[in-house]
């Protein structure tokens, strides 16, 4: 495969601050991501990225909140840059956002600044 990536970001905060249960964070993972994939399924990137699934690269980030991730995904949708922002039903709260697969050189500086999720 070549250098084709998907970022996936989600709120610290969601644990750290909300207590919410760590499945319950992953599982907004798991919503964003097959929701970006879904969306995108007919993209040539995503089907390159789909094509070799034992090899596929994502790198998971945090946001510190809300305000974060929603600025994100607003700089993301300036740039035309393919993304699932996931809200939450029914509380109606953004927890993740999951970025289609991209060369890495496409998107990483719209996330250089952000961390790995701990």
């Amino acid at each position: 495969m070549s250098n084709i990536v998907q970022y996936i970001v989600v709120r610290s905060d969601l644990r750290n601050t909300l207590n919410w249960p760590l499945g319950a964070v992953i599982a907004q993972c798991c919503h964003a991501t097959a929701a970006v994939m879904s969306l995108h399924v007919e993209d040539e990137e995503t089907q390159a990225y789909l094509k070799d699934l034992d090899n596929m690269h994502k790198v998971v980030l945090e946001a510190k909140d809300e305000a974060a991730l929603v600025k994100l995904s607003e700089k993301l949708k300036e740039n035309e840059i393919k993304h699932k922002l996931w809200i939450e039903q029914p509380e109606n709260t953004p927890t993740c956002l999951a970025i289609k697969p991209y060369v890495k050189d496409a998107v990483h500086k719209y996330v250089k600044n952000l961390k790995l999720l701990k």
